[in-house]
């Protein structure tokens, strides 16, 4: 059995959706466990391109059971809209895909709060998504919020939408000054939805206990990035769940004494959506270069990213955090137009330098990059098949990060594709 996490070791956008797809070649059950439609996870192949914001990307090997686990904040809309994709591809989802009955429900007014919100912050906006996703957790948490498995009573489910508005057009209208809503604006869609959802709706952690009991090869697939943890992150600059390691097991019900791999996704360089400190960012000739050549825009928003070096300091915390036993290496092959690539090894903060990630975003807010310059290859590495035909630069590069880190690199992604990944 191997049951391995995969998260992202930086701001998000690490190319996580390639690596699980691949990955997911040898696992019997690939589970997404927190976030929800604001994740975009590319997957390119023969010749085709999709972006999976809820369903897990190991959906495309027919031999894999995919699971939208109990972490997961579900927009209904999005995952028909999804569905429907796939099934234009003839990807098979019969008895494939299963959507944990405990997964809360993203409905029309958390988008609305979401949206107001951001607005009512002006210059102090954390850079949402706009998706409902925050506002869905404070639901949860506040124990007010719908559940996958509401959408199946349909009685039941109207009462709490009936109830729930209540506060939510208090909160539009008196402190948003926007106008209030329906219940039956939103009961209705929703209704026709569940329909549809509902074979797949089912007892996930059940599902999940029995595969470990069977000793199946399990996948744990995160959404965004380590330092956008709710806890562990740069807070408030952050999104509203645990992407870390910790919180796979919190929201696929899997045992933490089952997990025996985790591995880390970073890019060779570094990016970062919406606002927050990011100590390496370069708003230079050298950060344009970056975006474009790694076509640097949100699958799921569009949104320009903000680039720089990689931070190493961020990322050795990262490891830490999630006890990172292997690492990928993505867009390497981004890396290939420059004479010289530089990489942070510490913080100069108020005047000291440390190689401590500082907790306090304030701090990290102040921190200046201090870089170890080291030799590019300026060649081509997007048809290189086994480590050994990388350059020597890049081979070097890989290394020096492995050393930086005490965490072995398996993987080095030269490309979009399925194929275009080395195996070190």
């Amino acid at each position: 059995m191997s049951v391995r996490i995969v998260v992202g070791a930086q701001w998000g956008d690490e190319g996580k959706g390639k690596i699980v797809d691949l990955l997911s070649r040898e696992a019997n059950y690939v589970i997404r466990y927190q976030g929800g439609a604001n994740a975009g996870h590319t997957i390119k192949f023969d010749d085709q391109e999709m972006v999976l914001h809820l369903i897990p990307s190991g959906i495309f090997h027919p031999d894999s059971q995919c699971i939208i686990g109990n972490g997961v904040v579900v927009d209904p809309e999005a995952l028909t809209d999804e569905i429907d994709a796939l099934k234009e591809m003839e990807v098979d989802l019969t008895d494939r895909l299963h959507v944990s009955e405990t997964a809360h429900v993203i409905l029309p007014y958390h988008k609305l709060l979401d949206e107001a919100r951001e607005k009512m912050r002006g210059e102090d906006a954390i850079g949402t998504t706009g998706r409902g996703i925050g506002p869905a957790y404070v639901d949860k948490v506040a124990r007010s919020g719908i559940r996958m498995v509401d959408l199946l009573d349909k009685k039941n489910l109207k009462e709490k939408i009936e109830s729930n508005l209540e506060e939510v057009n208090a909160t539009l209208e008196c402190i948003y000054n926007e106008e209030p809503l329906e219940v039956d604006d939103i009961y209705e869609p929703l209704a026709r939805q569940s329909d549809r959802l509902a074979p797949f709706i089912k007892n996930t952690s059940h599902l999940l206990h029995q595969a470990v009991n069977r000793g199946e090869n399990i996948l744990l697939e995160g959404a965004q990035g380590s330092l956008l943890d709710i806890d562990h992150g740069t807070y408030p600059y952050v999104t509203s769940s645990p992407p870390t390691a910790g919180g796979a097991c919190v929201g696929s019900a899997i045992p933490p004494t089952a997990i025996d791999h985790v591995m880390g996704i970073s890019k060779a360089y570094c990016t970062r959506v919406g606002n927050g400190p990011f100590p390496t960012e370069l708003e230079n000739e050298v950060g344009q270069r970056l975006r474009d050549k790694g076509n640097e825009y949100g699958a799921t928003t569009g949104r320009p990213r903000r680039c720089g070096w990689i931070d190493l300091v961020a990322l050795r915390y990262a490891a830490h955090v999630n006890g990172l036993t292997e690492l990928t290496i993505t867009k390497l092959d981004v890396m290939d137009q420059f004479d010289t690539i530089k990489a942070c090894t510490s913080y100069k903060i108020d005047g000291e330098e440390t190689q401590v990630y500082p907790l306090d975003t304030r701090k990290l807010e102040r921190a200046q990059p201090v870089y170890t310059t080291m030799e590019g290859w300026n060649s081509s590495t997007r048809n290189c098949e086994k480590l050994s035909d990388l350059p020597e630069e890049a081979r070097n590069y890989i290394e020096y990060l492995q050393d930086f880190l005490d965490v072995a690199v398996k993987f080095v992604s030269t490309g979009p594709r399925r194929n275009e990944t080395v195996e070190v």
